[in-house]
């Protein structure tokens, strides 16, 4: 054994002949996250910068983009191998990005530009990072990633801590419009980590959840398949569920968040550099949680103990916010539940997807990540906004929103029991 696979095997639970595609399934993800962190600074002070009452129209924005773009998606599924239309999704991807950097390099208005650039980095976001677990759920298997997922997301941490530095230290000094292009040179490279573990899937005990050849494979399946194939499944409408509490409760912390920042301070530089020390804060705290306690986590406590840990943070959190909604408090709670979300809960969720057919794992699982989450965001924003009218006080609508958590954390447990019965009739 190498002493790199040596010191792999110190930090997960990683076995003969998953070496390379664990690897490769590493660096895929932290070129998607390194790529969208250096521009998510960028977006969220575009965000603000037009007053907190344009932010439901944002949020309502990127659900209606996402109802024609979730659609389209899912007939490119429909008509192409996994070997061509990932690739094809995040080059378009790319090409967008270059089009955003030629409109910045003529001069275009900037607040034009950014109102369609934050909807735009919004499905971006949820449609790259999406493929990225839907990709991992088809190759791995429910075992796996128990194992493995928490040190594969580890990546993205580590490209999101990458992208949040950069932009955070040399975001003047490189411009944004430069910034576009290093995230455009990233996808390039993501494509071609998926056409490496395209080659390796099948090739080790590590690959391909429902056999070998998935990647020359079409899917199949109509435009709205997805759809359809929640609307069947009391499973994945329980992950729907799950998907909307996550939604609702990052939602009110958003917009704290964005309120509590933008009275904190009116200069647009000061307050981009504020989201990205916020992000370089979630980041350091996740990558060391992911590579070494997750998987161990997962496969010794269990797959319910680890859903069960943000529900219960955000319960907690949202009563000690309404406490005292300080930056500094809105800061220590958004570091710290981002961090266990992204270290623990997404990597936890993203096992529930292993035991379902390939179909269901793409458009399924698109409509999910992208139309259902937006649709919360969208939701949640609009009944802030109107409570918020109402008088309901900052303090107030933290408070009505923490018995969500409760119901969130009961959900949890009951979608791991479903899991571990589908993992075993799989395995049987």
């Amino acid at each position: 054994m190498s002493s790199a696979a040596a010191l792999l095997r110190r930090m997960c639970d990683v076995r003969e002949g998953e070496v390379p595609a664990l690897l490769w399934s590493f660096a895929y993800f932290f070129c998607v996250l390194c790529g969208y962190y250096m521009l998510r600074p960028v977006r969220e002070e575009m965000g603000i910068s037009g007053g907190m009452d344009r932010l439901p129209w944002l949020f309502t924005a990127v659900f209606a983009t996402m109802l024609a773009a979730v659609p389209a998606f899912s007939a490119l599924v429909a008509r192409m191998p996994r070997r061509r239309f990932i690739p094809v999704v995040y080059r378009f991807f790319a090409s967008n990005l270059l089009v955003f950097f030629g409109l910045l390099a003529l001069g275009a208005p900037r607040a034009e530009v950014g109102k369609v650039f934050y909807v735009w980095l919004s499905v971006f976001n949820l449609f790259v990072v999406s493929v990225f677990w839907g990709f991992m759920a088809d190759i791995w298997r429910s075992e796996q990633g128990k194992r493995l997922f928490g040190f594969i997301a580890a990546g993205g941490s580590a490209g999101a801590l990458a992208g949040s530095f950069v932009t955070a230290a040399q975001a003047r000094q490189i411009g944004t419009a430069n910034l576009l292009l290093v995230s455009a040179a990233l996808l390039e490279l993501a494509v071609l980590c998926v056409g490496r573990l395209n080659r390796l899937a099948g090739r080790h005990d590590g690959a391909e959840a429902q056999g070998g050849g998935g990647g020359e494979e079409r899917i199949g399946g109509g435009a709205l398949r997805g759809v359809e194939l929640v609307a069947k499944s009391p499973y994945l409408l329980g992950i729907c569920a799950q998907t909307l509490f996550q939604s609702a409760t990052a939602t009110v912390l958003y917009f704290e968040q964005a309120r509590i920042v933008s009275l904190a301070s009116m200069d647009p530089a000061r307050r981009t550099a504020m989201f990205a020390t916020i992000d370089l804060t979630v980041n350091v705290l996740t990558i060391a949680i992911q590579a070494l306690v997750t998987g161990r986590l997962i496969t010794r406590a269990g797959l319910g103990v680890a859903l069960a840990v943000v529900p219960a943070l955000t319960g907690v959190g949202l009563v000690a916010l309404a406490v005292r909604p300080t930056l500094w408090a809105i800061t220590a709670l958004q570091g710290l539940r981002r961090s266990v979300h992204y270290a623990v809960d997404r990597p936890a969720r993203e096992v529930l997807f292993t035991v379902v057919a390939r179909e269901e794992k793409y458009k399924a699982k698109s409509f999910i990540d992208t139309v259902v989450f937006r649709g919360g965001d969208a939701a949640s924003a609009w009944a802030l906004t109107g409570l918020s009218a109402l008088g309901l006080t900052a303090s107030g609508l933290a408070l009505a929103t923490a018995p969500v958590a409760v119901v969130w954390l009961a959900l949890n447990r009951w979608l791991a029991k479903r899991q571990a019965e589908r993992a075993r009739n799989e395995a049987g």
